[in-house]
């Protein structure tokens, strides 16, 4: 029997799916979280990132879990929609869009801000017609993009790791991991470095167009999480060694700061164009992960039952592409790099609550529950960790959401 023309081509092995999360977690957040979760957490910077680790880690193994039962487009709305209830798997592809449209913007505006600085938002409504005009071509050419940026990205970050750890002014003495921000300070900073660590997602909202999803999907989750982590970890420590946790906690720019405190000033034009290469990276994943989690809302009339089309030749969710874009592009023009991060993580930390719970149900064994006890817990500290302006806002688009939810239902019901 063929398919029909709404279901999306499977072309994706274990390699461009992990290059996919690579794309998404190794982006412009390692260049813009360590600032902000040095700020919270001063000393204990590294525990906090060694507590994000774990939370993400709990939430990939649920992640793994359910697209490999669930190898669909949509990611944890298709889980809790199926293990929880309708109402709960809304209520995640909803924190998912709002809070990743969000941060499309800002990725797209941290483009501008390292290309042109002076034309920020113009530069960056013109990033997010270039990305999604790739993605609208296929997710084949949107794997081979996101392969070459990860590249340059991972090349750039290691000549950062070489130049501040093997520089005069490397000092191990800066490396305590005492939490002098104390333990809400470390928190709020595993809550904040979240944000760079959420990209595994899109792996598993890609389930549709994977092949083999039982098998490809639980290996690249953790590998690409695993080389994320690691990734990070080298880099922290070398910026933390030049820079110290408080010069890392006022620095605008951290990676080219070290670079230039560490005596080698000539790598920061290297540093600028390395984060937005790494911005567009990941606003080129986020446009993917978006769109097909609006497309299966779409299709479910969660959202408007046109976003649910499939090209016919290029099989991608076309309109859902093409719709999450010209927001995207309106949004850019008015974000906060800063300040949509913390709205991102809060939005996301819900998503993947969500998942967690939903993996709960998988299994009744007390021992294949321990992950998802621990990455739900995890996600709900988090979350009510971040600062407060994050908190409300976030809380306030769950309600509104909520609202959204319960109207379409009594209309339903008339």
């Amino acid at each position: 029997m063929t398919q029909p023309r709404s279901e999306l081509r499977r072309t994706l092995g274990v390699g461009d799916a992990v290059i996919i999360g690579l794309g998404s977690m190794v982006g412009a957040g390692i260049f813009a979280a360590l600032g902000p979760a040095a700020e919270a957490a001063g000393s204990g910077l590294l525990v906090g990132l060694a507590v994000a680790a774990v939370v993400a880690y709990c939430n990939a193994m649920s992640s793994a879990r359910l697209a490999a039962r669930y190898p669909a487009s949509g990611g944890t709305y298709v889980y809790g929609r199926e293990r929880l209830g309708e109402f709960w798997g809304y209520l995640a592809g909803w924190s998912f869009v709002v809070g990743k449209t969000a941060s499309c913007a800002a990725m797209a505006l941290t483009v501008g801000t390292y290309v042109w600085p002076e034309q920020a938002h113009s530069v960056a409504v013109a990033a997010v017609v270039a990305l999604t005009a790739v993605n609208y071509g296929g997710v084949q050419k949107s794997a081979w993009l996101t392969r070459s940026i990860v590249a340059v990205v991972l090349a750039v970050l290691a000549f950062v790791v070489v130049a501040c750890l093997g520089s005069e002014a490397s000092d191990a003495g800066r490396l305590d991991i005492g939490a002098s921000g104390g333990a809400g300070g470390v928190l709020q900073a595993a809550g904040l470095l979240f944000f760079a660590f959420a990209g595994y997602a899109r792996i598993a909202t890609l389930g549709e167009e994977v092949r083999d999803p039982a098998r490809t999907i639980p290996r690249a989750i953790p590998l690409a999480l695993g080389i994320a982590l690691a990734v990070y970890a080298c880099v922290a420590v070398a910026v933390l060694s030049v820079l110290g946790s408080e010069g890392l906690g006022q620095a605008g720019a951290p990676l080219a700061d070290a670079v230039r405190s560490a005596g080698v000033p000539g790598l920061v034009p290297v540093v600028r164009v390395g984060a937005a290469v790494a911005a567009l990276g990941s606003l080129l994943a986020l446009i993917l992960g978006v769109s097909r989690t609006t497309l299966a809302m779409a299709r479910d009339r969660h959202l408007p039952g046109a976003l649910s089309a499939v090209h016919p030749r290029f099989q991608v969710p076309h309109r859902a592409e093409l719709a999450v874009g010209v927001v995207v592009a309106a949004l850019a023009a008015t974000v906060d790099v800063r300040g949509a991060i913390g709205f991102s993580s809060f939005g996301v930390l819900a998503y993947y609550a969500v998942a967690n719970a939903s993996a709960w149900t998988l299994d009744a064994a007390p021992a294949t529950r321990v992950v998802p006890a621990v990455g739900l817990l995890g996600c709900v500290v988090l979350a009510f960790s971040l600062p407060g302006t994050s908190v409300v806002a976030g809380a306030g688009v769950l309600a509104v959401g909520v609202v959204a939810y319960g109207t379409r239902r009594r209309m339903a019901a008339r």
